[in-house]
């Protein structure tokens, strides 16, 4: 429980402190272009139109809402990552549990994870991604159309009770759900593709002076331990 506590308190902090660059981001992706290019010059030192970075989006936000404007989706975003980081953990334990229940859990040679095993906790993972992403997912909806209504200069969506009772009235349960399909197929492709391309490396193209070390970092990435 106290891993569960430091780990919302850690999450919630760096949500804080990233939201505005995750703002910004998303503006971007979705082409709202207020500014127009400045005259720059790319990595060849040819002079190209650019478009405004990071920072003089950012002002140009603050010019219009305030410092306050660059945490627009804040709270929202907060409640999918506490609730997120519950669910996960949970699912987590709860096969853990069921483990230590079982007999005989079959060894490592040399320290080496099996197939099975890589197969096992990245089934594991998705499981709790997964079920953390279906609980939150409309979280991140509300999350998304707060942000997004900086283009249009509208109000609909404002904090998340309110913008509850607003999706619920205009497109009932299922607008909370919008986009999760292709978020959970985009979760669950890039958490596979990780794991298998590192049980690869570890297994087969690292030199045994470098196995450690190098596993350290893949499995703080992937999340997948050697150990049962």
């Amino acid at each position: 429980m106290a891993d569960t506590g430091s780990q919302l308190l850690l999450g919630s902090g760096l949500t804080v402190l990233s939201h505005p660059l995750m703002y910004v981001k998303m503006l971007v992706q979705v082409g709202h272009e207020p500014l127009p290019p400045t005259l720059g010059r790319n990595m060849f030192g040819r002079q190209v139109y650019q478009l405004p970075g990071l920072f003089a989006y950012a002002k140009h936000i603050i010019s219009i809402d305030g410092k306050s404007g660059l945490f627009k989706g804040l709270a929202p975003r907060l409640c999918a990552g506490a609730v997120g980081t519950l669910v996960h953990s949970k699912v987590l334990q709860r096969y853990h549990e069921l483990e230590q229940k079982e007999d005989g859990e079959a060894e490592h040679k040399d320290g080496q994870m099996s197939m099975e095993h890589v197969i096992k906790e990245t089934t594991q993972e998705m499981v709790a991604r997964s079920a953390a992403t279906l609980v939150t997912h409309p979280f991140h909806v509300i999350t998304l159309r707060c942000m997004v209504q900086f283009i249009g200069r509208e109000t609909k969506y404002n904090g998340v009770f309110g913008s509850i009772v607003t999706i619920y009235k205009e497109e009932g349960v299922l607008g909370f759900f919008a986009g999760l399909i292709p978020r959970l197929l985009g979760d669950i492709l890039s958490l596979w593709i990780c794991n298998m391309v590192s049980y690869l490396i570890n297994t087969y193209a690292l030199e045994n002076g470098a196995v450690g070390e190098m596993k350290s970092y893949s499995q703080a990435v992937t999340g997948v331990s050697s150990t049962s």
